[in-house]
């Protein structure tokens, strides 16, 4: 095997040497994860616009950022089977389970009301 030809590579050696550029990945990561949260920050619009003491419709804020977060793993998990750029998608489950961890707070919110 040449060290010098890319395409000789294996989806190990791509996982350990972390040199990879895939801006295509990045922006679908990135429209993915602004989607979630465009989609949370509407349900916490209508949560507070509709009724704050709805612990129901204040918890639909967390979920969509917990399903959206699991989406993002599949989607990684598919990536990295297709032999792509899967750590993209990782990162982007991760900053949708912290909005997630956020978000867990209008329940509460919501009870205490």
């Amino acid at each position: 095997m040449n060290d010098d030809d890319p395409t000789e590579r294996t989806i190990a050696d791509r996982d350990v040497e972390k040199r990879w550029n895939d801006p295509v990945a990045i922006r679908r990561a990135a429209g993915y994860c602004a989607g979630m949260v465009a989609v949370a920050a509407t349900l916490t619009a209508v949560f507070l616009a509709v009724d704050r003491s709805n612990p129901l419709l204040a918890a639909s804020v967390p979920a969509v950022c917990f399903l959206g977060g699991i989406g993002a793993l599949a989607l990684g998990y598919r990536s990295y089977r297709a032999g792509g750029t899967w750590p993209v998608w990782q990162g982007a489950a991760w900053f949708l389970f912290t909005v997630m961890l956020l978000g867990l707070a209008m329940p509460m919110f919501a009870i205490r009301q």
